[in-house]
């Protein structure tokens, strides 16, 4: 999903429903700003988040919203779906934030519970999902069976996924007791986690995803809670 971008000048023309002979006019009047600034240059790209008044009206003044949830078992990583809840269904926002605007940034399986992030702002979450960005997703894993050391370095060198023709990128585990771990990895093929236990034939129990990049779910959020994000979280991420 990206960003949709627009000249000033179309806008300008489809929201007041006049020629665009006539934005170019308005704007040598300087009668047009954008973020605060005079507009002066009719092939100026704006986004939906681009600030925009004419005569000190107000035309577009869309705000971008970054949303952490406490998502758990059970409800689907979707924004639609006729059978279980949804993560727009459990989001308690603040009334400026429209819900339907938001969409995944990642998603987690319907039994898998922990961190996930929306917005309405695809550049942000195209820059965390894409792999060249190599943003970290920090899990802790609950298996059936015992853990032992030969785990770390098959999780570290990658395995191949036949089904798609594929290795896994290195992935970091680190044994926190016999049936629990801690795994990182900076891609999130489907089920990966489940399918590389599945290699020593180990079920896993439950799945939780703890962290994305610098952003690390606490106790202060409990499960089925979401808050926004501060700038700080949303820039340092």
């Amino acid at each position: 999903m990206t960003l949709s971008t627009s000249r000033l000048d179309r806008f300008i023309s489809t929201q007041c429903q006049i020629s665009r002979r006539d934005v170019r006019l308005m704007l040598a009047q300087k009668r047009i700003l954008v973020d605060g600034v005079i507009a002066n240059n009719i092939d100026h790209i704006i986004d939906k988040f681009s600030h925009i008044s004419l005569d000190n009206q107000v035309l577009q003044a869309n705000q971008a919203s970054y949303v952490m949830l406490h998502k758990p078992v059970g409800v689907v990583s979707a924004t639609k779906d006729a059978q279980h809840k949804t993560v727009l269904d459990i989001l308690d926002l603040p009334g400026h934030v429209d819900k339907t605007d938001l969409h995944l940034v990642g998603r987690l399986d319907l039994n898998t519970s922990g961190l996930v992030l929306l917005t309405n702002d695809s550049r942000w979450s195209e820059g965390l999902t894409s792999p060249e960005k190599k943003v970290e997703k920090l899990y802790r894993v609950t298996l059936q069976n015992k853990l032992n050391a030969d785990y770390i370095e098959a999780f570290n060198q990658g395995m191949y996924f036949a089904y798609e023709k594929i290795t896994t990128r290195p992935a970091k585990l680190e044994i926190i007791s016999d049936h629990v771990a801690m795994v990182s990895l900076v891609e999130g093929r489907y089920h990966q986690i489940k399918r590389m236990f599945g290699r020593f034939q180990n079920p896993v129990v439950a799945l939780h995803r703890v962290a994305i990049g610098s952003l690390i779910l606490t106790a202060q959020l409990k499960v089925g809670e979401s808050r926004l994000l501060t700038p700080q979280e949303v820039a340092g991420i």
